[in-house]
């Protein structure tokens, strides 16, 4: 499934306008930069993330250089996503001459700078950078009319995390495979009323809730697309999002979730201040890469979400993807860098799952016998999604309101101020329009 390319105009987030203005960006692949081993390469790589992340990557970069004595490589890390794609806003804004040869992008950013020509396209550099091997769901945000502009570094998936400690405790069985939403509101409430509390005598909830973690895949468990269509519109009615609302009110009612100020100030937590992690929870969701935190909190396994239909609803999300400009006169050597980082053994030995589990089965391959403990039960429970997981059309323009949106309804129907079917409405009517 590839997702034709959208309006440029709603394609805001990176300066389009500016883009436009350029008209051109450089070469876009294919005849000029072909690779000469005896030429001297400079290539600049750019990517967020904090200074550990640096000195690993500062690593695989020595490798790099050590096999291709005759490229330098320039790193220019920075620490947020924001801040890499604000410079490449005003770089591509000026024809992509300055940006880095070689960058890191996330969600359906390979989408919206390949719609507007500044990157380059991966099949004119697939004698370098050979994407063949990856499934398709984990391309589907860096494919624009069957274009590749982006290969994904790895990615996670939505899990519920069980803490079989306070099962236990409270006397629950842990959920069988198979699990449906009545049986999660039957368990939560159960625990959360057996009066449980943790060695520092804090009271133990049957579920710590962050609904920006599950509403997406609640969404893919009952419509064909998900939470939006590949055309970039609302894949979702009111009824399916009333129907999560009244779950939450149902956990509300019986115990099972905590006082809505509990979970209203819980939706901003760090992995490590969450209830769950704290031993405060017996359930929560998130992605498979929390399984080292949350892994804090005890005995602690993986499941698929419950769910009432035949489909997990969990999709395998790219942590980011490495793209080409393509303005860089060196696109070969800048696929040959971005093959290295995925490809090369000796480079995915150091990186193992610190982007994601690795989505090339060779470079998986390599991955997977080093994980231990906690990193190898997410390795495990993603190599279960690649084959009970769907393919997830990726948030459009507009979308980025949808955590915020979905906080404020279930706020109305904690609190009490709106019915599911009123806060479903508005946030059908709210997203809608931001979509449009």
């Amino acid at each position: 499934m590839t997702r034709s390319a959208r309006s440029r105009a709603a394609v805001g987030s990176i300066a389009a306008s500016a883009l436009l203005l350029t008209g051109c960006f450089g070469p876009g692949g294919g005849g000029a930069g072909e690779y000469d081993p005896d030429e001297e390469i400079e290539l600049e790589i750019s990517w967020w993330g904090d200074d550990d992340r640096a000195r690993l990557f500062g690593e695989v970069i020595d490798g790099f250089e050590a096999e291709h004595p005759n490229i330098t490589v320039v790193e220019t890390p920075v620490g947020a996503p924001d801040d890499l794609f604000n410079r490449l806003a005003t770089d591509f804004a000026g024809g992509g001459d300055t940006a880095p040869d070689v960058f890191a992008l996330g969600g359906a950013k390979p989408q919206e700078y390949g719609e507007l020509g500044a990157l380059l396209d991966l099949s004119t550099v697939e004698d370098r950078l050979d994407a063949s091997a990856y499934p398709e769901f984990s391309l589907t945000s860096a494919l624009v009319d069957d274009t590749l502009y982006g290969l994904p570094t790895g990615g996670n998936a939505t899990a519920a995390f069980l803490n079989a400690d306070l099962f236990a405790q409270a006397g629950v069985a842990l959920p069988a495979e198979g699990w449906t939403w009545p049986d999660l509101v039957a368990a939560a409430g159960q625990i959360g009323a057996a009066g449980l509390t943790t060695a520092d005598g804090d009271p133990v909830y049957g579920i710590d809730l962050r609904v920006q973690d599950i509403l997406g895949t609640y969404a893919a468990q009952l419509t064909e697309v998900g939470m939006y269509d590949w055309d970039g519109s609302l894949g979702v009615g009111a009824d399916e999002i009333a129907s999560w609302y009244d779950i939450e009110a149902q956990l509300l009612a019986n115990g099972g979730l905590p006082d809505p100020s509990i979970v209203t100030a819980n939706w901003q937590l760090p992995p490590d201040q969450q209830p769950f992690t704290l031993g405060q929870a017996a359930i929560t969701f998130g992605y498979t890469n929390l399984m080292s935190a949350y892994s804090a909190a005890g005995d602690v396994r993986m499941a698929l979400p419950p769910t009432d239909t035949d489909l997990s609803g969990v999709a395998l999300l790219p942590s980011a993807f490495w793209s080409v400009n393509a303005a860089s006169p060196h696109p070969e050597a800048a696929a040959m860098l971005i093959d290295w980082f995925l490809h090369e053994p000796a480079a995915a030995e150091l990186i193992l799952d610190t982007r994601g589990v690795p989505f090339n089965p060779d470079t998986l391959a390599v991955v997977s016998p080093l994980l231990e403990g906690p990193s190898r039960t997410a390795a495990d429970y993603v190599e279960v999604i690649f084959d009970e997981g769907v393919v997830a059309p990726p948030q459009p323009a507009g979308g980025s309101i949808m955590n915020e949106l979905s906080q404020r309804m279930e706020t109305e129907v904690l609190f009490g101020r709106m019915t599911p079917d009123q806060a479903a409405e508005q946030w059908v009517e709210e997203l809608t329009a931001a979509l449009e």
